[in-house]
């Protein structure tokens, strides 16, 4: 069997494939359900009424879904440039370090700032950092071709190592009896609540307006353009005259910046205040958000609401009828599986390759008789 290019993909096509991928899906863990003993329908019910069957529950969705759209959208414009940035996780936390650098409780008067515009200096800082730890490797790939999968993937272990160091040093809470956590950050400079009496906060309307911004950017702006050139081939686009190296650095300043925000208002919309254990891998679960979302910043949004809610009602699932929570990673990497398998299928069909045909021994002309034989 081999892969062949269609010409054209047909409507069907494209409407029963992600059909397809959702059943698939709902297959693979229908049957992990099942092996494990618990009620199928009744776990499914739950699944969804602890993700989505409430107030509350749906306010949680959106909590946890603002940081996973930002590292989703992170990862969408850099691998739309084929720039593969696994350093989301580090640059998160450089975001959240960089907000807490400036707008936490330092024994100082926020350096006499009114506090919108030292929220807004916040922001920057934390954009500035997230970038800055993916500018490097950015520029060593195209400068010198070196890998930026290795690269950005070991700076999350050294941006955690030196938040530690920072946490149990000179950023360190005198308040927190022993406990490796930062200072808090100023009380003005948190978010407000969307909804009383939940945990839902003004970031996710950023991460809405990032999402709506980014599209823009990359349908109608030259850069997004010269973005998308570098995505689809390369040499190409450096031939055609696309500035590959200030591409490059766009790219980075986009894709770090986003991460770093995450970070930033993650600290101010829910923790208000920076530990080890503020992100359970938002980082790497962007890469899966913007492949699910087929590298589409609109979709981002809606696959960032779908994984986090997926997340937080297996937490109720578990605890009701005693599957793993473990079944909720299981459900999003089937689904990142399904999409990627069926979006192929719509590009590509599967054809029979008919074995090559037997190659006839080409007959050797008989010798001339030597001149001067006996006849």
């Amino acid at each position: 069997m081999r892969l062949e290019k269609r010409h054209d993909s047909s409507r069907l096509a494209l409407v029963l494939a992600p059909l397809g991928a959702v059943a698939f899906t709902l297959l693979v863990s229908s049957l992990l359900v099942l092996w494990a003993g618990a009620p199928l329908a009744q776990t499914f019910g739950l699944l969804f009424k602890g993700g989505f069957g409430s107030v509350f529950a749906l306010s949680e969705t959106l909590t946890r879904a603002v940081p996973l759209v930002l590292t989703g959208l992170a990862a969408t414009v850099a691998f739309k440039a084929r720039l593969f940035n696994i350093g989301a996780e580090g640059q998160l936390y450089a975001g959240a370090l960089a907000a807490i650098a400036v707008g936490g409780q330092h024994g100082g008067t926020g350096f006499g700032l009114a506090p919108w515009l030292l929220f807004g200096l916040m922001l920057l800082a934390a954009a500035l950092a997230g970038a800055a730890l993916l500018l490097g490797p950015a520029l060593l790939k195209a400068r010198l071709g070196v890998d930026e999968v290795v690269t950005t993937l070991l700076l999350n272990f050294i941006m955690l190592l030196f938040v530690s160091l920072m946490l149990d040093g000179v950023m360190k809470d005198p308040g927190a009896m022993g406990w490796p956590q930062s200072v808090a950050l100023q009380s003005e400079l948190e978010l407000s609540r969307l909804i009383p009496q939940t945990r839902l906060h003004t970031g996710l309307l950023w991460a809405a307006g990032l999402c709506v911004a980014l599209w823009a950017l990359l349908k109608y702006t030259l850069p997004g353009f010269d973005i998308r050139a570098m995505g689809a081939n390369p040499g190409a686009a450096a031939f055609a005259g696309v500035p590959v190296t200030r591409t490059v650095v766009l790219v980075a300043l986009l894709s770090g910046g986003l991460a770093g925000l995450a970070g930033a208002i993650e600290v101010a919309g829910r923790t208000s205040y920076l530990t080890l254990d503020m992100s359970p891998g938002y980082g790497y679960t962007g890469i899966v958000i913007a492949m699910l979302a087929a590298l589409h910043p609109l979709g981002v949004l809606a696959a960032g609401v779908f994984v986090a809610g997926v997340l937080v009602g297996a937490d109720s699932m578990s605890r009701a009828v005693g599957v793993p929570t473990y079944i909720a990673d299981v459900i999003v990497a089937a689904s990142l599986l399904s999409v990627l398998v069926a979006s192929l299928l719509t590009q590509y069909r599967l054809v029979r390759a008919l074995p090559a045909p037997a190659k006839k021994e080409a007959e050797t002309p008989a010798e001339p008789p030597a001149q001067g034989a006996a006849t």
